[in-house]
């Protein structure tokens, strides 16, 4: 085993928590400006986000790359390619309409509101970046044996961004992949193959560390790299098996060290 693949989001960087922090942050204003319940007022946000999100015709494309509504309710997509464009200027009327929409529902017009609940979202989650505890540890440690790739789905800005607000992250990896960038997302073979391909290795030389059995390990599975699925919620696994199964990325230094016994 000379490398190690990681996933970003709910891997390293706890995406899920800046979510939800924001949609908290954002619903709790709405409660305090119009004594509306918060938690009603973010679940009503996320069911329509959701559904205008799944309306645009970008959406096929946002599924090939991997951008979810909600990174969509915060991200810009400035990017040359031509469906980042046609994302670009559909997000200027999802971001409004979510909220204009969600206001709606529990009885409020107020299109002003709308516009600064859309920045305010974008805001706290800007301001709002979280890692995990163990995530630069564990770096640390194996950068000094291993060489480190990162490889994420979604678009290069709104990835750039979150590696921007997380600064500690970006140098401890040889190289960044993006699925925005090469054109396709996991679980795709060519954008593993790739990665494979830019750090001139074979797929018994590395393995994948992801959360997503969807994209992390059906798409390493594909190609033959070793798959280790971090399941730190203790979800149930699906018809997609991987190689490994971990629960904290301090789990990984056990299974290396086993790994290395069998060779």
């Amino acid at each position: 085993m000379k490398a190690i693949f990681f996933d970003l989001d709910d891997t390293l960087l706890w995406d899920k928590k800046s979510i939800d922090t924001a949609f908290a942050k954002t619903s709790q204003d709405v409660e305090n400006k119009y004594q509306v319940n918060a938690q009603l007022f973010e679940e009503t946000a996320r069911k329509i986000a959701r559904s205008l999100y799944e309306e645009y015709e970008t959406y096929s494309f946002t599924q090939l790359i991997g951008i979810n509504p909600f990174e969509g309710l915060w991200g810009h997509f400035e990017e040359d390619h031509p469906e980042f464009q046609k994302m670009n200027a559909m997000v200027k009327n999802y971001h409004f309409d979510t909220w204009e929409k969600s206001l709606k529902q529990v009885g409020i017009v107020d299109k002003s509101y709308a516009k600064e609940l859309a920045i305010k979202f974008r805001t706290y989650r800007m301001e709002s970046p979280f890692l995990y505890e163990e995530s630069l540890e564990v770096l640390e440690r194996l950068q000094k044996d291993y060489r480190l790739l990162l490889l994420t789905n979604g678009s290069p800005q709104l990835q750039n961004t979150k590696l921007s607000i997380t600064p500690e992250l970006k140098p401890y990896f040889e190289k960044i992949i993006i699925s925005g960038d090469f054109g396709k997302g996991k679980p795709e073979p060519a954008i593993f193959q790739y990665a494979l391909d830019e750090m001139n290795l074979e797929k018994d030389e590395v393995m994948m560390v992801g959360d997503n059995l969807m994209t992390d390990i059906l798409g390493a599975n594909r190609v033959g790299i070793r798959s280790v699925w971090l399941n730190r919620e203790k979800k149930e696994m699906n018809e997609v098996k991987p190689n490994d199964e971990i629960s904290d990325l301090h789990d990984l230094f056990p299974l290396l060290e086993t790994l290395k016994k069998r060779t």
